[in-house]
Parts: C-alpha cells; sequence; structure tokens
C-alpha cells in the first residue's frame, strides 16, 4: 500500500471542486491522501476523490477504469508509469458522472482508446454543453449496446449492461482472470445512493440489475464499488451486493406504503433511516426518499 499527500494549497483544486460542487460524491477534503494498491493478478485501485479507479498492468499495457477529477488522475497515470513504460490501451467509463470521467482530459493522447456504453457517452456530452466544458471532456471514442470485450496481454475484460440503475448507462467491467468485477455506482456501500432520475435511473430494474449480477458471477469474484461510507471498503463479495439490493427494496416498500397509507412527500421526506436497512447510513437520505416517490408516483 502506498499513500501520497495531495497537494493542499492548490487553487486549480479548489476550481476544480466547486466546478463540481452538485457532485455529491466529491470529496470535501483536498488534502486527502491517495491509494494505490494492488488486489490481485496484476489488477489493483485507486482512491483519492470521487469514484473508485481500477487498474490492469497488463502484458502488453495498462487499463484504467473510471479517471476521477482532473487534479487526481495524473496521480494514478504517475504511479502506473513507474511500474513500467507500457502502453495505456484503454480507458474505462462505468458511467457518465463527473467524480467518474471529468479526470479523462489526463488521459488525452495517452489512453489509445476511451470506452462506455452509449448512453452514457450521450449523457457526457448533454452535461457538458450544459456546462459550456466541451473542451475539458474527452469523450469515449468505442461504445457499445449489450456488451463488450477485449483481450489485454493474458487479461480478458467484458462489459455488461443490465439496463437502467442508478444511470441509464452504467456498466460493469470484468477483468475475467483476475475474477474481479467494477460495478461502478451499481453499488455504494453502506452510504446512501445517488439515484440519477434525471438521466434515466429506475430503482425497481436497478433491484433487476442487481439479481443479475449475483447469478452472473460466483463466489470467489472481488467486487469494486464506486463509493462506500468506509473508505477503506471500496471492495466486496455477494453479500455486499445483496445487502445493497435490499436497501433499495426496502426503500420502495416504505416509499410504497407511506403513499397508500395517504403521507405527502413532505411527510414522507422527515423520514432520516430506511427502515430494514439500518446499515445504510450518511448524508443524502432524502435523496432515495425523493427518487423513490417520483419513481411510484409517476412512472
Amino acid at each position: 500500500m502506498q499513500r501520497r499527500q495531495f497537494i493542499q494549497n492548490s487553487a486549480l483544486a479548489m476550481a476544480v471542486l466547486s466546478f463540481y460542487k452538485a457532485d455529491a460524491f466529491a470529496s470535501p477534503n483536498l488534502a486527502r491522501a491517495y491509494q494505490f494498491k494492488l488486489l490481485r493478478n496484476d489488477v489493483g485501485i485507486f482512491t483519492e476523490q470521487g469514484g473508485t479507479i481500477a487498474w490492469l498492468n497488463g502484458t502488453s499495457g495498462f487499463v484504467v477504469v473510471d479517471s476521477q477529477f482532473p487534479t487526481t488522475a495524473p496521480h494514478v497515470i504517475e504511479e502506473l508509469k513507474g511500474l513500467s513504460e507500457k502502453p495505456f490501451k484503454y480507458l474505462l467509463n462505468t458511467h457518465h458522472h463527473g467524480d467518474h470521467t471529468a479526470g479523462n482530459i489526463a488521459f488525452k493522447g495517452l489512453a489509445e482508446h476511451v470506452v462506455a456504453h452509449q448512453n452514457s457517452l450521450v449523457n457526457q456530452k448533454l452535461a457538458a454543453e450544459k456546462a459550456k466544458n466541451e473542451d475539458k471532456q474527452l469523450f469515449p471514442d468505442i461504445t457499445f449496446g449489450k456488451g463488450w470485450k477485449a483481450p489485454v496481454g493474458k487479461e480478458k475484460i467484458s462489459a455488461t449492461y443490465y439496463g437502467s440503475g442508478h444511470t441509464n448507462g452504467d456498466v460493469v467491467y470484468h477483468f475475467e482472470n483476475a475474477n474481479i468485477a467494477h460495478v461502478g455506482d451499481l453499488v455504494f456501500n453502506r452510504r446512501y445512493p445517488f439515484i440519477d432520475k434525471a438521466n434515466g435511473a429506475h430503482i425497481g430494474n436497478w433491484i433487476t440489475a442487481l439479481e443479475q449480477i449475483q447469478n452472473q458471477f460466483d463466489k470467489d469474484t472481488l467486487f469494486i464499488w464506486g463509493h462506500s461510507l468506509d473508505p477503506e471498503k471500496v471492495t466486496g463479495n455477494k453479500a455486499d451486493i445483496k445487502a445493497f439490493q435490499n436497501y433499495l427494496q426496502s426503500l420502495l416498500a416504505f416509499v410504497g406504503a407511506e403513499i397508500k397509507a395517504g403521507k405527502t412527500k413532505e411527510e414522507i421526506l422527515k423520514a432520516t433511516s430506511i427502515p430494514g436497512a439500518p446499515e445504510w447510513t450518511g448524508d443524502g437520505v432524502a435523496r432515495s426518499l425523493t427518487a423513490a416517490y417520483t419513481e411510484l408516483t409517476t412512472g
């Protein structure tokens, strides 16, 4: 495990954080040390600010999953370059949110290809147009619908799309030989999730997607989460996926029962926890309640 101190007095870092202030999962602590850690079979993780990054030190080149921010992506690039002078074959995006793709720009001229689901590309372009920062983006040049596969040296990488969940463009990337799967924000580990209804999120289908993931992978699969309440617990197993599925099921059941009982949206939003899922804490329970209410009352 290696830890490096983030630049504490960076005007650029402050500017980037201010720009992405709408991102509920951008850490306010700009002085957070980063972690660059090997998991197994030449696959590891990088954490600093934003969504968890996965990386592969393949025999024919590097692969990076997600890119955090322009101020943090150079750190994972530096660490990987310290391992080898191999090329960067692929930068893979799990979905379009800024804490996962804003750092793409650091890979411009470095990554041979940027890969994402077709809906993720659409969402990223629309967000950039709205923010008028297209020049600060590196958009995917390879997109797919149901799935995608590519060999990188001895490793095989596959991507699977399960339909709308956290957004309408979330995918899971599986390093098949290492049996490590990065699920992006399809799992928030013990932390209230962001449910992006504006970009196609659907809680009901998200629950189905998590069931499919549990059926697809085996008991030895190591999963990487986009976010975790405990920053040291960004990896886990199928039991953690089941627990988050239970959170979403409990959320819909609770809000549905409240609606049936005649409660108004304002009354429902007074809840401070979700019955049946006490492990999920932190900030943002109102986001979940609002998304569930919207889904149950408008479809």
